[in-house]
């Protein structure tokens, strides 16, 4: 029996920079979808009441549709990974 340690390794090294990165996206999607609009009125002496409290809104667009491209770069890696497993 003979191993290619080479390839094996360039398999692992592939496979570890597809993960962080499809994990990496997917984060991004989620943290784009997290961000909302501020609509806390001030505290007291000027202060933001936001610094204590979660702000609440719907989210940005630029925010809402970098989410929606991290998702769908996701889901456009996924497809292409099944692909490659059927053909």
């Amino acid at each position: 029996m003979n191993i290619d340690w080479a390839a094996l390794g360039s398999v692992f090294g592939v496979s570890l920079v597809a993960t962080v990165g499809l994990v990496g996206l997917f984060t991004l999607g989620i943290v784009g979808l997290a961000k909302r609009g501020s609509t806390a009125a001030p505290g007291p002496a000027g202060t933001s009441a936001a610094a204590s409290t979660p702000a609440t809104g719907p989210a940005p667009l630029a925010a809402r549709a970098g989410a929606c491209l991290c998702f769908a770069l996701c889901a456009g890696a996924v497809a292409y990974g099944i692909s490659l497993i059927v053909a």
